[in-house]
């Protein structure tokens, strides 16, 4: 079945009465494809390893939403820090829009779990078990009551459920860790039944878009190539074909012919089903698949690459680009002011968090002797060794003092701990309410926490008053 010339009217994976049309597109090779491979290779890597490496007794990458700690590259996060994940967020959009304006679908077809997982796992699979884009065209024309497509198609579906399994079990590693998920999956499912669902759907969600929806993933539901419009100008380095050298196309033997002798290589290579000489589209991930079967015809017919190529619309029609421009400017200032926040924000945290809760009922109690306040100290240790701390009192008025702690508390790894703590002043001391600064330190000085604490009481001389008043 020859690869039809896709047009721009309508998506090539749709047919003209309507029915699925699968894109098979042919193996390429070439300096981008290789650099694309490392790349994947690179973050498949990552993947699957980062639940196995250890950083201080945790996995590199593990979020323990049970215990609600989590582990990022020897850093420990708590609940508390959740507030965190603003920076994270902003500051990967910001960089997806500082990256797009400068070198337009770069993430795309280089980066994204789904041209990851599809170009580089999956459809390596498709070409082992199916052979060439032409053999899998013909598959497609075979009834299933062909032994060989029977064959081959069973052999892909075992696969890629197999594949598709894996996949969902390495991620659940990153929320249970894998000593855990391994006794879960030797353990009867019915013991972790909402696990063993999760891992069931995963894997047909996976299959299904690996399988069968595949490039429909970028072009119906990912919004990235719906705004990239705003982000990318005539500037933005992407992937096209220059019409003043290809164009008009002709074989190779006519001298009146542009440099394009309509092969369609760079047609039949697209994982996305277009034909880039038509111009910038949307559905354009940015692969360079059509850069390097260009050169390479190129390379056969003796003539200099370059035909279709990385370079701005501006490059494209002869007009000089430009790099720096406001965009870069402004998306770069917003990069910076957001890292230089984060970097004060994350250097706020401490290895405790500390918070204190008033009691309910009475804000303050009056003996005879003394004014007393009473809180809750909670403390929560987020690292996986015991921290012994010590608590103080600054600038507390005279006689001011903490009661109900203990100088030195020793607080055990990964847990939160309550204690009653209480500020008690002598009545004969007492001045009226304050506002004094309880610092925690840790036993050896590695930091230090200050938390403002309001003393309450009635008003110093109606206490006096009523001190001076006779008894009946």
């Amino acid at each position: 079945m020859p690869c039809s010339i896709p047009n721009r009217d309508s998506v090539t994976t749709i047919n003209s009465d309507g029915s699925r049309n699968f894109l098979h597109p042919a193996d390429v090779n070439g300096p981008f494809s290789q650099a694309r491979r490392l790349v994947a290779v690179l973050i498949l890597g990552a993947y699957v390893l980062l639940p196995w490496i250890k950083i201080n007794g945790h996995p590199a990458v593990f979020l323990d939403v049970a215990e609600r700690r989590f582990y990022l590259l020897g850093c420990t996060f708590a609940s508390q820090d959740i507030w965190l994940l603003f920076f994270l967020i902003t500051g990967l959009g910001f960089t997806l829009f500082f990256v797009t304006a400068l070198l337009g679908r770069l993430w795309c077809g280089w980066a994204c779990p789904q041209t990851i997982f599809l170009e580089h796992v999956y459809r390596r699979v498709e070409r082992w078990l199916e052979g060439t884009a032409h053999h899998r065209r013909m598959l497609d024309g075979l009834s299933w009551t062909n032994p060989e497509k029977l064959l081959r198609r069973g052999a892909k579906v075992v696969v890629f459920v197999l594949l598709s399994a894996l996949i969902a079990h390495i991620f659940l590693a990153y929320f249970v860790s894998l000593p855990e998920l391994y006794n879960w999956m030797r353990d009867d499912p019915a013991q972790h039944w909402s696990a063993f669902l999760f891992v069931a759907a995963l894997t047909g969600l996976l299959y299904f878009n690996f399988a069968w929806f595949r490039e429909q993933f970028c072009n119906i539901l990912c919004p990235y190539g719906r705004f990239q419009s705003a982000l990318t100008d005539d500037n933005t380095l992407v992937i096209g074909y220059d019409t003043k050298r290809g164009e008009p196309r002709g074989k190779a033997s006519d001298p009146k012919a542009g440099a394009c002798v309509n092969c369609l290589r760079c047609v039949q290579v697209c994982p996305v089903g277009i034909d880039i000489r038509q111009g910038f589209q949307i559905e354009c991930i940015g692969c360079a698949g059509c850069v390097d079967a260009c050169n390479d015809v190129m390379d056969k017919l003796g003539r200099p690459h370059g035909l279709v190529r990385y370079d701005s619309l501006n490059g494209l029609t002869g007009k000089r680009r430009r790099i720096l421009r406001p965009r870069l400017f402004l998306y770069t200032a917003f990069l910076i002011v957001g890292a230089t926040v984060a970097l004060l924000c994350f250097s706020t945290l401490r290895p405790i968090d500390l918070s204190i809760v008033r009691m309910g009922g009475r804000p303050y109690f009056i003996t005879q002797d003394t004014v007393r306040n009473q809180f809750n100290l909670r403390l929560i240790n987020k690292h996986d060794t015991p921290v012994s701390l010590h608590f103080a009192l600054d600038g507390a008025p005279t006689g001011l003092q903490l009661v109900g702690t203990s100088d030195t508390v020793v607080l055990p790894p990964d847990e939160e701990t309550v204690l009653p703590m209480v500020l008690q002043q002598s009545r004969s001391l007492y001045t009226g309410p304050a506002k004094v600064t309880l610092r925690v330190s840790a036993a050896d000085k590695s930091f230090t926490l200050p938390m403002s604490v309001e003393f309450l009481g009635p008003d110093a001389r109606l206490l006096r008053e009523d001190t001076a008043t006779p008894s009946p």
